[in-house]
C-alpha cells in the first residue's frame, strides 16, 4: 500500500502553502548573497520556507529555500499533521522503513518532466543555473546544496545516491570533497581512479522530498529502493542522456558528466553543518559536465548550512540514531531509544537505557564508538528510562543532576573524526582524529533505594487520580494549552 507522499516539489510547495509553512517571495532577490542570507535567517528563526519567484539575472527560474528545515515540514513530507511531536515523526519513519522494499520502475524518458529542456555540448553551461553564493566568504557558487549525486559501481551493480557538495569552477566544471569512507568515495577511489578511468555521475537537483531524504539517511538498501520503501511503491526513474545512470523522472534539474580521475582543483571554504567554516581551500574532486536537463521554469532548492537547525542536522538527528538503536538492540542491550539533538549539529547522541546492570553506559557507549557512524559524533550521553530523550529540558536536567564529573566521565583520547570539527586542532582535522566522551547520567545500582534522589515533577510526585483531574480541568482553569 502506498503511503501519502509528494510526487515532486511542486506538489510539496502547494502543501506547504496550505499549512502556512511557505512564504511566497514576489520581490526579486539577488543570487549573490541576498538569497542565501534570507534562507539562513529563516533557518535560525525556524520560519516557513521562502519560495522565490524572481531571481536576479535568471528569468524563468524559481527557488525554494530551506525545503525541510523544520520538524513541521518534515512531518508534512511524511504525511503527518505539521504539529505532531518528534516521537510521532520517528514512529512514522520507523513504520515506513520496516515495510516492504520496491525495485525502482524504469520509465520512458520521452515526456519525463526532468527532460523538458535538454542542453548538450556548449549549451550545457553551469552559469545558466541560478546557483547561489550561499555565504559571504564561500569559495564560489554552490549548485549542490539540496541535491544528490548518482554513482554506480559497475563491477557489483551497486548504485549510490549521496549528498556531496559541488562548487562551480567554470562553465563545465564543478569541484567538491568526496571523502574516501563515503559510499561514492569507495567507488571512485577504489574502482575508477586506480585505472585512470572517468566515473559517470548525475547530479539530481530538486528531487521529490522523499527521494532527497533517502539520499541523506543511512540505509543498507540502495537509495532508490529505500525511497520506494518510504513511498510504499516504486520510485520512477529515467535513463540519463549521456550515460547508463538513472534519475528520478520528476526532478527539477539533472547535471550529467564524469568525475575526473587523478585531477584536483581548488574548492572551499564553505559554511558547514557545524555552524563554522572549517574546510580550508584545498585541492578536491573534479566533476566535468556534459549535459544539463531540466523542467520548464525549474525550481532550484537551496539549503543553507550553518548554525542549527537546517535539513541535514534535522534528518540525521533521528535517522542515524535509529540505525544505532537497531545496532544496540541487535546485541540485546536494554535501550529505550537513541536520539541525536540537531541543535548539537548531531555531535551529541543521547541513549536511553534501563540500568539493569552496572557500567551499562560504558558498554553501550563503547559499542557506538566502534560503529560506522562514529565519525559524526563525539559526545554520548547515557540516561535512564525516566528521562525523555526527546526533551531538551529532561536531558539537560539529567546531565546536571545525575552525571558525576569524575565517576560518570569516560574519556577516549583518540577516535575517528572528520575534517569539519571546529574544536579539533589542524593536525587532528587533517588526520581525521577526535577525542570521544561518554557521560554516564544514571544513578549507581548499589545505592540504597531509600537514599535514591526522587525526581520532583508532575508525573512523579502526584497520585494518578490528581494528575487526571488536573489534566481534565486544565482548560476550565483558564489555560489555553
Amino acid at each position: 500500500m502506498a503511503y501519502k507522499y509528494f510526487a515532486d516539489n511542486r506538489e510539496y510547495i502547494e502543501a506547504l502553502r496550505k499549512t502556512g509553512d511557505l512564504v511566497d517571495v514576489e520581490q526579486e532577490v539577488d543570487w549573490d548573497l541576498e538569497l542565501g542570507a534570507i534562507v539562513r535567517r529563516v533557518c535560525e528563526k525556524k520560519g516557513p520556507s521562502p519560495y522565490f519567484h524572481k531571481i536576479k539575472d535568471y528569468p524563468g527560474f524559481q527557488a525554494l529555500g530551506a525545503p525541510i528545515a523544520t520538524w513541521r515540514r518534515l512531518a508534512i513530507v511524511l504525511g503527518l499533521e505539521p504539529d505532531v511531536s518528534v516521537g510521532d515523526i520517528v514512529e512514522e519513519w520507523r513504520k515506513r522503513t520496516s515495510g516492504p522494499t520496491h525495485k525502482p520502475e524504469i520509465i520512458d524518458g520521452k515526456g519525463a518532466p526532468c527532460k523538458e529542456v535538454i542542453l548538450m555540448g556548449d549549451e550545457a553551461d553551469l552559469f545558466e543555473l541560478p546557483a547561489p553564493m550561499v555565504h559571504d566568504g564561500d569559495g564560489g557558487r554552490y549548485v549542490g546544496t539540496w541535491h544528490f549525486v548518482v554513482a554506480e559501481d559497475k563491477e557489483t551493480g551497486f548504485v549510490n545516491w549521496g549528498m556531496y557538495r559541488q562548487m562551480i569552477h567554470d562553465e563545465k566544471t564543478m569541484v567538491g570533497p568526496v571523502l574516501p569512507f563515503s559510499d561514492m568515495g569507495k567507488i571512485f577511489y577504489n574502482k575508477y581512479e586506480p585505472k585512470n578511468k572517468p566515473m559517470p555521475f548525475a547530479t539530481v537537483i530538486g528531487p521529490d522530498p522523499l527521494s532527497a531524504l533517502a539520499s541523506l539517511a543511512p540505509t543498507p538498501l540502495p537509495e532508490a529502493e529505500f525511497a520506494g520503501q518510504l513511498m510504499g511503491e516504486p520510485t520512477r526513474l529515467v535513463k540519463c542522456e549521456t550515460c547508463d545512470l538513472y534519475v528520478p523522472a520528476n526532478a527539477e534539474i539533472i547535471i550529467e558528466g564524469e568525475v575526473i580521475p587523478n585531477v584536483r582543483l581548488d574548492e572551499a571554504p564553505f559554511g558547514e553543518y557545524t555552524g563554522y567554516r572549517t574546510s580550508p581551500r584545498d585541492k578536491r574532486t573534479v566533476y566535468r559536465v556534459k549535459c544539463i536537463t531540466m523542467r520548464k521554469d525549474p525550481i532550484m532548492p537551496v539549503s543553507n548550512m550553518g548554525v542549527p537547525v537546517d535539513e541535514g542536522q534535522l534528518l540525521r538527528s533521528f535517522t542515524l540514531a535509529m540505525d544505532m538503536e537497531q545496532l544496540l538492540r541487535s546485541q540485546g542491550h536494554p535501550v529505550t531509544g537513541v536520539y541525536m539533538w540537531p541543535e548539537s549539529t548531531h555531535h551529541l547522541i543521547v541513549i536511553g537505557v534501563k540500568p539493569v546492570y552496572s557500567n551499562i553506559a560504558q558498554q553501550v557507549g563503547s559499542l557506538l564508538l566502534g560503529s560506522k557512524a562514529a565519525a559524526w559524533f563525539h559526545i554520548i550521553v547515557v540516561v535512564d528510562d525516566q528521562t525523555d530523550i526527546y526533551s531538551l529540558d529532561d536531558v539537560i536536567h539529567a546531565i546536571c543532576t545525575k552525571w558525576h564529573p569524575v565517576r560518570g566521565t569516560i574519556l577516549m583520547k583518540e577516535g575517528v573524526g572528520t575534517p569539519l570539527y571546529p574544536f579539533a586542532n589542524p593536525e587532528e582535522r587533517i588526520s581525521q582524529r577526535c577525542p570521544k566522551l561518554i557521560l554516564d547520567c544514571t544513578f549507581p545500582l548499589d545505592w540504597p533505594k531509600a537514599l535514591l534522589p526522587i525526581k520532583v515533577d508532575f508525573k512523579t510526585v502526584y497520585p494518578k487520580e490528581i494528575q487526571e483531574k488536573v489534566l481534565a480541568n486544565w482548560k476550565d482553569y483558564g489555560f489555553a494549552d
